[in-house]
């Protein structure tokens, strides 16, 4: 099997790291194929956790490449900080990074457009819920081509003419946004970014061939989604979404590879939903069990250390999400998070203007006025972080896992019951059937 790929279903945040990481050992090479510096994935492995922003996590696996595609966007600091910071943890970068010549870089015009446009980027005085990363910024001027700058850019002669060119250009912008003048310099930001570039050069290339050769090659590749599919800037709760196609829609635009290569692709999600930012959330819980789920769910951001909302698990969206991004089976996490609850619900349906529906919404407004129509179900209120097959789990719980599986229509092959490798369940069969 040439390609697998992870995709989280949701709004992101849904241990999709995780199940990589576990993952990255039947594979050769591990892809990164959209998002930027704002996606956060979180690897515990025994008394160490790691924190992941744009290195895939297959870097924890010795022997593995780690190849950030073409669609996603670069931070060079950012990236050099995640890279150092995980050398201090003993990770080596030997011979396992490669960054595409082809990847954008975020400069710092971006993250001052994001900052200045943050205060009234809203819908009806809702905010997006931008990290503020210059991530938006970095791709509207990767789609507009003229003030667009790729890493390989870096090493040509008339990177500092360039650069020069788009400061003046941006800083006319950006003061017309903000009604005052802005401080950037050509020289400083040229100097500062050659340093990076020089640090960087031993892991850019072309990455686009080095996958094509991989996958004619019968090379096995991994691809690691980042944020949710829910958050596809084409497919997900427009204007509520990331910049790029995080559902699986997205995986060959990104990475340069085509869909026949990639040939499973297995969806993650929560026992319950989450979202940061701006936007409708039908099943969110702002009461006490909302808050429960936080906490006992440590749900805050890997980015941005923001508080996540919470809510229960909605069927409609994740049944939509699935199709949309050819899911053949499911992962589902943090089932430990949900067991010291007597009840559960699990939304199944919506009800819009009084008219019920199992079809999500394609406009944010739609979804806005969707009433959640809830199943409920026991819970198990019983301890499953030491369970480790699938038959041990209590029998509710079992029922609530067949439960998803039915709504959603695809089989649970993994199940997490806490943020440790160890602390996962494989159905049987499950890994032969990506390797």
């Amino acid at each position: 099997m040439a390609g697998v790929c992870v995709i989280g279903l949701q709004w992101g945040d849904e241990a999709k790291g995780k199940l990589v990481d576990l993952l990255t050992g039947q594979f050769d090479i591990v892809v990164r194929y959209q998002g930027g510096a704002n996606a956060g994935h979180t690897v515990v492995a025994g008394d160490k956790t790691y924190k992941l922003h744009q290195i895939p996590s297959g870097v924890l696996t010795p022997g593995v490449m780690n190849v950030v595609g073409p669609g996603v966007v670069l931070n060079p600091p950012v990236i050099i900080e995640e890279m150092d910071r995980l050398i201090s943890q003993g990770v080596k970068f030997e011979g396992n990074l490669m960054l595409s010549d082809r990847a954008h870089v975020v400069l710092p015009w971006h993250i001052a457009e994001d900052q200045m446009l943050d205060k009234t980027a809203t819908t009806d005085g809702e905010s997006i819920g931008t990290t503020l990363r210059g991530i938006g910024p970095c791709y509207r001027d990767k789609v507009g081509r003229s003030y667009a700058v790729r890493l390989g850019d870096f090493y040509r002669d008339s990177f500092r003419q360039r650069i020069a060119g788009i400061v003046e250009a941006k800083k006319k912008m950006l003061a017309g946004i903000s009604g005052e003048s802005v401080s950037l310099d050509a020289a400083a930001i040229c100097d500062e970014f050659h340093r990076y570039g020089e640090r960087l050069a031993p892991h850019v290339g072309d990455t686009t061939a080095y996958l094509l050769d991989a996958v004619e090659a019968g090379k096995r590749l991994l691809f690691e989604g980042a944020q949710g599919a829910l958050l596809d800037v084409d497919h997900g709760t427009y204007p509520y979404v990331t910049s790029s196609n995080s559902s699986g829609v997205g995986v060959s635009a990104g990475s340069g590879v085509p869909g026949r290569w990639i040939e499973k692709v297995i969806g993650v999600i929560k026992a319950y939903t989450t979202r940061v930012g701006g936007g409708p959330f039908p099943t969110e819980l702002k009461d006490d069990v909302g808050s429960h789920i936080r906490e006992r769910g440590r749900e805050y951001g890997t980015t941005t250390g923001r508080p996540r909302r919470c809510g229960w698990f909605d069927a409609v969206a994740a049944r939509y999400t699935a199709r949309l991004s050819g899911v053949d089976s499911l992962s589902l996490m943090m089932m430990d998070v949900l067991s010291e609850l007597p009840q559960i619900n699990v939304c199944v349906a919506y009800e819009v203007d009084g008219v019920r529906t199992d079809r999500f919404p394609s406009h944010a407004d739609d979804l806005r006025r969707a009433v959640p129509v809830y199943e409920t179900l026991p819970g198990w209120q019983q301890d499953v972080t030491r369970v480790r097959r699938m038959e041990d789990f209590p029998a509710n719980a079992r029922s609530y896992i067949d439960r998803i599986s039915q709504l959603i229509g695809r089989p649970v092959e993994v199940v997490s019951v806490g943020p440790d490798r160890q602390q996962t369940i494989f159905a049987s069969g499950a890994l032969s059937s990506v390797t």
